[in-house]
């Protein structure tokens, strides 16, 4: 596994993990890669410092695990905000997002499933939509 620093054409910046460096540039080729903030398919790989191995593995992982435990709460607690201050409208999320924006339904907050291109979309029409992480409660 390698993990790269991307960086999309709006300068967003990120990281994702790859099988190899090939695997990489076939998901690039086939538009499978996209920025997680704005959805942008023109990502390239951002300058990174090398990670040099200290002979201190362990204290490595461990602060790895504790790193992934912290933002996976994090993800939880979000959802758990989304989900209690929000409206659910599942797949039809564009279309209300759309009525709200236009003022043809009342205000209101809400969640629900967006392609990335509905996303784009909606952006564009200058109607502010988050793409935000989704960890189910039950992950492990």
């Amino acid at each position: 596994m390698i993990k790269y620093a991307l960086r999309c054409d709006l300068q967003h910046e990120f990281e994702a993990w790859f099988q190899n460096s090939d695997r990489f540039d076939e998901q690039k080729a086939a538009g499978s890669i996209h920025c997680p903030v704005c959805g942008s398919h023109a990502v390239e790989k951002a300058p990174m410092a090398p990670r040099i191995n200290n002979g201190s593995l362990t204290a490595q992982s461990s602060a790895s695990d504790d790193q992934r435990a912290a933002l996976r709460q994090a993800a939880l607690e979000l959802r758990q905000a989304v989900e209690e201050k929000c409206d659910y409208v599942g797949t039809n999320f564009a279309e209300e997002a759309r009525k709200i924006h236009y003022g043809e339904v009342d205000e209101r907050n809400i969640y629900g499933e967006a392609s990335l291109e509905e996303s784009k979309e909606l952006s564009d029409e200058g109607i502010e939509v988050m793409i935000l992480p989704w960890t189910e409660q039950n992950d492990a």
